[in-house]
């Protein structure tokens, strides 16, 4: 019987660190970075191609996305606010481009200072972009619906408008969406429906992963929730680090080290080592040391007995 595998999307130098007040040395990243590969983890999203007076923290991405190319299996991950972001990024050489769509028309205009239709008109713009390159040398390109389960500055979310912009995004030169709870409002039957809604009137392809925040207590239980539903890719944040700084209240990023012993429990092949990722946890609580660290396990450990998904000897305490 074969193993489900299920890919951890590591976004803790990006959403983590773009939501704290330190600001962590370009060295320092680099080495926590590298590993987080060791352990395991095969994509990180490494931070976002904004201006340095917006997110000081993430003044180095370019440096950064050059050094983690260097890394081998990895993917590089960034998220690009618009086209001069993806500009860059392309310079850099990220491997995968991410644009946030928020469906709370009042946070895009909050986070990206643009209306759906001006979010739109850089996503052509970056599709036009990318189809310059030859096909093996493109970026993937994902457009994030962020809000999508609710916002905080506008209150519940309208479904046919996350399928309505879904769509869009597609149209526009998105080759996936993804489900983002930017401000930690869903539950486990919401992601279920929002998941089945995409994938009956876009199509299976369109949606792989998905974004959760553990604000109100419900971040593993809507993974559980999304990946029973068949999602294979799930981002986190090590340490729980971060949120969205233009979201009032948005804290809380499911913890990478919770995440990986909940699906390796259940019988989902992560591919990580949980202990080379303590040593990854190690050097980012040394890089911030004024910054909280959370998470379950890294408090309790593993249980004694536990095996990951398809192995036959239980980890050795």
């Amino acid at each position: 019987m074969s193993v489900k595998q299920i890919e951890i999307s590591e976004v803790g130098p990006r959403d983590g660190l773009q939501s704290i007040a330190s600001i962590m040395a370009t060295e320092d990243k680099k080495r926590w970075i590298a590993s987080m590969a060791a352990a395991g983890i095969r994509e990180i999203e490494v931070g976002s191609f904004v201006p340095a007076k917006v997110l000081p923290q993430l003044a180095d991405t370019a440096e950064i996305v050059r050094y983690a190319r260097t890394i081998p299996g990895l993917t590089v991950a960034v998220l690009v606010p618009n086209l001069r972001g993806a500009q860059d990024a392309l310079k850099a050489g990220a491997h995968k481009l991410t644009i946030p769509l928020s469906v709370s028309e009042t946070h895009s205009l909050k986070n990206l200072r643009r209306t759906h239709e001006q979010v739109m008109e850089e996503v052509r713009g970056i599709r036009e972009l990318l189809n310059q390159l030859p096909e093996n040398e493109r970026p993937s390109f994902e457009g994030s619906l962020s809000t999508c389960f609710g916002c905080t500055l506008e209150g519940p979310v309208s479904e046919e408008a996350v399928l309505r912009l879904g769509e869009s995004l597609l149209k526009a030169g998105c080759d996936e969406v993804g489900l983002s709870d930017t401000t930690g409002y869903a539950n486990p039957a919401q992601v279920r429906r929002l998941i089945r809604l995409i994938w009956e009137n876009l199509g299976r392809d369109a949606l792989n992963g998905i974004h959760l925040h553990n604000t109100r207590g419900q971040g593993l239980a809507n993974v559980l929730a999304a990946v029973d539903e068949g999602i294979t890719t799930v981002d986190s944040s090590m340490g729980g680090i971060g949120g969205c700084p233009f979201a009032p209240g948005a804290s809380g990023n499911i913890v990478t080290e919770d995440l990986v012993f909940l699906l390796e429990a259940m019988g989902y092949s992560t591919g990580v080592d949980m202990s080379k990722l303590m040593e990854a946890r190690k050097i980012l609580a040394a890089a911030l040391p004024d910054e909280p660290l959370y998470g379950f396990i890294p408090d309790a450990g593993l249980p004694k007995g536990f095996q990951y998904a398809g192995s036959e000897s239980p980890v050795l305490a």
